[in-house]
């Protein structure tokens, strides 16, 4: 027979033993840990709180640069706060310690005598108002640490632009649930950027907080100014001599786009020495200089494009249209951003063949639009590339010729030896099935390539690119410094009745091929493909809130990010600048991009050239800006 078994314990009778446990253990010893537990509580309060630390200024440590950093509202608009006042961190990092030891010291001074200070009313009163005094900043700070935990952050001062943890999930900008997740830093619009239209923004900075010994700064000091936009990017030409201006402003641009992703030294390969007199060039010929493919390269933006921001190089010798161009991307950015599709891919090449009679000729037509022998020319065609696929074949007869103007996809290349290849192969397909083809040209000119033609204009040629935007009426009056009516009311006078009455092809825009062709000589694409590449059609709105909107459609952009002029280190530099060197991850993805860009560079351009116009103030900006300095 088993004893009885003791009974058990409740919760209540295990609570009353553990306090009869701690009656037994001396008040001061238990004083002395409840201390020892708050000032460790308080000193991981001051030391792990990300919202205040993140605010610190934080540098290269191998160039001593400061990096831009950009943190973004969860919606993706971005707001510039560089005009409030902010902390000043050191200080409280120092306060931080002193209150700490002040605290420390007072606990092991009471602790050293805890029985006569207890009995002592005026002694207990003292260290009972330091430590609230005390634990009171303690809280306060974890506070502040509490209201800017990266989750709550919608924005940073623009002075370092802190950037938040890229890795932290937090500052993760999802642009699809499918494919991976894909980080996007956007850049806010310039605070500032010279107007030409405006000559007091080119004068000498009057900025107090220019350093007096700004001569005697490193590079690398006055580049990480002009990112705290202590120094504005325009100025520098007129606060240092134009060669070291350049050498400063690559150290901006190569941090900033070092912060989008597009890796160390972008602009290694971007030729910038001494070669090309900048004191020509500055006031005369380009803005935001960064270098030259031999000829100057300004740098525009930033401006942000599809939910990313995106920096345009731009190779031009005409004074003010990177700084006209720059002005655009600010407006865009300010705004909603440019939205840019790409509605057509496909480059053309249209060879010319001859047949004995206009009967044949319309035979191999008809033969032509069978689906089953459009099979037949596909598979011709592919069998001479990798990546080239042949999407349409359209014939057109005009007596015994026949036009075939064959679409091919071709990946991230331009393409036009592609296709060439590919056309040959079409053409010994048709020889098979009509013995008495003969082949006139490779090129029948319906392309129709380098030259202006409503079939590229109709038909589309390369990318065919809408972009579009719209720009707050406060923007259209600070920025582009007109009204939204009277732009619109100068667009469809100008770029549509004008140009109907002219007669043009394709040319119902200001002046997109100023933009087209900068971009394609900065980066390495056929500069003789501007002419049909530059077909746009720019429509202007003033919408129900009042505000403009404004779209570029551009049915023939050519552009490829390999082979040609790519190859070569300083158009591939540019290229990289945008994110699109070389081959994208799927066959096209960095040409298409490469279209976008082109598209938005070209909007911005028609925005900030037609607010001029509207404005009347064109010819007096190209006058102070575009006129060869007087020598001396």
């Amino acid at each position: 027979m088993t004893s009885a078994s003791a009974p058990s314990l409740t919760i209540g009778m295990q609570i009353d033993a553990f306090l009869s446990n701690l009656e037994s253990i001396p008040s001061t010893q238990v004083y002395i840990a409840v201390i020892a537990l708050s000032i460790v509580f308080s000193f991981l309060l001051l030391n792990s709180g990300r919202g205040s630390s993140m605010a610190m200024a934080t540098t290269d440590s191998d160039r001593g640069v400061v990096k831009p950093n950009v943190v973004h509202e969860k919606k993706a608009r971005v707001m510039n706060y560089a005009d409030e006042p902010q902390p000043k961190w050191h200080i409280l990092k120092i306060t931080n310690y002193v209150a700490t030891a002040v605290f420390f010291v007072s606990v092991l001074q009471f602790a050293s005598d805890a029985t006569a200070y207890l009995n002592d009313s005026n002694a207990l009163l003292s260290f009972l108002v330091i430590w609230s005094f005390l634990l009171c900043y303690f809280f306060g700070f974890f506070g502040i640490s509490f209201v800017e935990l990266d989750d709550f952050v919608e924005s940073v001062p623009t002075g370092e632009q802190v950037l938040a943890d890229t890795h932290a999930k937090s500052n993760n900008v999802q642009c699809s649930a499918d494919p991976p997740v894909k980080v996007v830093n956007i850049h806010p619009a310039a605070t500032s950027a010279p107007v030409c239209t405006d000559p007091t923004s080119f004068k000498k900075s009057t900025n107090c907080n220019v350093p007096a010994n700004l001569q005697e700064l490193s590079d690398h000091e006055i580049a990480t100014l002009v990112l705290q936009d202590t120094i504005k990017d325009h100025q520098l030409e007129r606060l240092l001599d134009p060669h070291r201006a350049v050498t400063v402003r690559r150290l901006k641009f190569e941090a900033l786009l070092e912060n989008l992703g597009r890796g160390d030294d972008v602009l290694a390969e971007l030729p910038h020495k001494h070669d090309l007199d900048y004191k020509r060039v500055l006031g005369a010929n380009c803005e935001i200089v960064v270098g030259y493919v031999p000829i100057p390269v300004g740098m525009a933006g930033p401006l942000t494009l599809n939910g990313e921001t995106v920096y345009i190089p731009m190779a031009t010798t005409e004074g003010c249209l990177v700084a006209s161009t720059n002005r655009g991307c600010k407006a865009i950015s300010q705004g909603s951003g440019a939205i840019s599709t790409i509605v057509g891919d496909g480059i053309t090449r249209a060879p010319c063949i001859r047949l004995p009679s206009a009967q044949e000729a319309a035979r191999v037509l008809l033969w032509i639009k069978e689906p089953a022998n459009f099979l037949r020319l596909k598979e011709s065609f592919e069998s001479t590339t990798s990546f080239g696929k042949l999407i349409e074949a359209s014939p057109t007869v005009a007596g015994r010729n026949v036009y075939i103007r064959l679409r091919c996809f071709s990946g991230d290349a331009m393409g036009m030896n592609m296709i060439s290849k590919g056309s040959l192969a079409v053409i010994e397909c048709l020889k098979a099935h009509f013995p008495d083809v003969s082949l006139v040209a490779l090129s029948g000119n319906m392309c129709t390539d380098k030259k202006a033609a409503a079939v590229n204009w109709i038909e589309g040629r390369g990318k065919s690119v809408v972009i579009e935007a719209t720009i707050p009426k406060e923007v259209v009056r600070s920025t582009l410094k007109t009204s939204v009516s009277a732009i619109v009311e100068t667009n469809v006078n100008k770029n549509l009745i004008g140009s109907a009455m002219a007669g043009v092809v394709g040319g119902f825009n200001a002046h997109a091929a100023n933009n087209v062709t900068a971009v394609f000589l900065a980066t390495g694409q056929d500069p003789a493909q501007n002419v049909e590449s530059s077909n746009c059609i720019t429509l202007m709105e003033q919408t129900h809130e009042g505000d403009l909107w404004v779209s570029c459609t551009m049915p023939s952009i050519e552009v490829g990010t390999v082979g040609g002029g790519t190859g070569l280190p300083a158009q591939a530099s540019c290229l990289k600048i945008i994110g699109a060197k070389g081959g994208g991850v799927n066959p096209g993805d960095n040409a298409r991009q490469l279209a976008h860009v082109v598209a938005a560079a070209v909007m911005a351009g028609e925005l900030s050239l037609m607010a001029a116009l509207a404005s009347n103030s064109l010819v007096a900006a190209h006058m102070a800006h575009n006129r060869k300095p007087v020598s001396k």
